[in-house]
This record gives C-alpha cells, structure tokens and sequence, in this order.
C-alpha cells in the first residue's frame, strides 16, 4: 500500500480538524498515513495574543520529507483569496526537491477554509494545486462522487477541487458533519490513487 502525507497549516483549528478527516479517509484504504504540520512563522507572543491554536499534537514537518510519501495533501487556510504566508514560506523551500523531480508522478491534493462562503476557497485550492503541478504532481480533487457537496439544506464547503470548510469570521464555525465527510472522502481518493501507483 502507499504512503500518504496529510500536511497542513492551521491558525485556529479548523484545517486541523479536516486534515484528522482526511487522513481517517486515506487510513480506509489502507494507505500508511502521517499527518505533520507546516511550522508557525508567527512570533510566539503575536500567536499567543492572537489566540492561534498553538497546542497541536502533529509534528512538525520537513520539506526533505515530502519526497518519502507516494501521496501529499496539502491544508491550508485562505489569507485574501490565497494561501497562508507560512504554507507558501514551506513550499518556497522545496527547490531542491523540485529540481531533482524528486516530487514527479507522486499523488497530490489540496483543502482550505475561509471565514465566508465566498471568501476565496477555490482561488486557494488552485494555488496548492499550481505549487503541486509545478512539482509534477498527479492531482486529485473532490469530485462529485461526494453528493454532499451539492446539498442544498444548509450551508457547506466543498468543491470540485478540493475539500473546504467555512469557519466564520471570527472562527466560530467549525467543520460540520458534511465537510469532514468530504475531507474523508478526497483523502480516500488521493489514497486509492497512490494505491493504484504505488501499491
């Protein structure tokens, strides 16, 4: 069977919450799966005085990693319609990656959050996703196999590019049911992917 990175920055919680989902998807497969966290560039006391969510049980990620896993799925949270300083400050690092094509044919995804419906999910998706075709990455979205995503009953995240989750604008809203369910099934299909190659 492969083996899936489930990685991600999270400020609050919230991309914390959907990368456990979507490392439960991927491990149903199978799959071998880690879930690390990109570093806090944030000085320690703003984060404090912010109240980021600095108690988080993953470990910290390498970018000399990313080249040991079949399968990548990269969490981030939208800053103005894209993605996170210290996410992209992680990806900028991965030149020597990117220039032995140590990246090439692995499996790739990508989810977010933003604090309104339409405060830039897709936008932020398809800046993963750029990062992750630029590494030669094979990418898998959240298709429409996830029917929730079309629900009309209440509001969810969710799009064909990846999973998502609206947490508010003052991060009161956590994950719902739908959108974990959506997380859990983009991380099954990046696995059954990496499985397919790989396993």
């Amino acid at each position: 069977m492969s083996k899936v990175l489930v990685l991600y920055y999270s400020s609050y919680g919230h991309i914390e919450t959907m990368a456990e989902a979507v490392a439960e998807g991927a491990r149903s497969t199978g799959a071998t799966v880690d879930i690390k966290r990109i570093p806090e560039t944030v000085p320690q006391d703003v984060a404090e005085a912010a109240h980021f969510k600095l108690d988080q049980n993953a470990p910290v990620a390498a970018i000399a990693e990313l080249a040991d896993y079949d399968a990548i799925i990269v969490g981030t949270p939208t800053r103005f319609g894209r993605i996170a300083s210290q996410t992209a400050a992680f990806l900028d690092q991965a030149g020597g990656l990117w220039m032995r094509g140590a990246l090439v044919g692995k499996v790739g995804g990508a989810f977010t959050s933003t604090g309104t419906q339409h405060g830039g999910q897709e936008v932020t998706l398809f800046s993963v996703i750029t990062n992750l075709l630029h590494f030669g990455m094979v990418i898998v979205g959240l298709p429409y196999s996830f029917a929730g995503q079309m629900t009309l009953d209440e509001v969810v995240g969710g799009s064909p590019y990846g999973a998502t989750t609206i947490a508010g604008t003052q991060g009161q809203r956590q994950p719902s049911a739908i959108d974990l369910d959506g997380a859990r099934h983009q991380g099954e299909l990046v696995a059954q992917t990496a499985n397919k190659l790989f396993g």
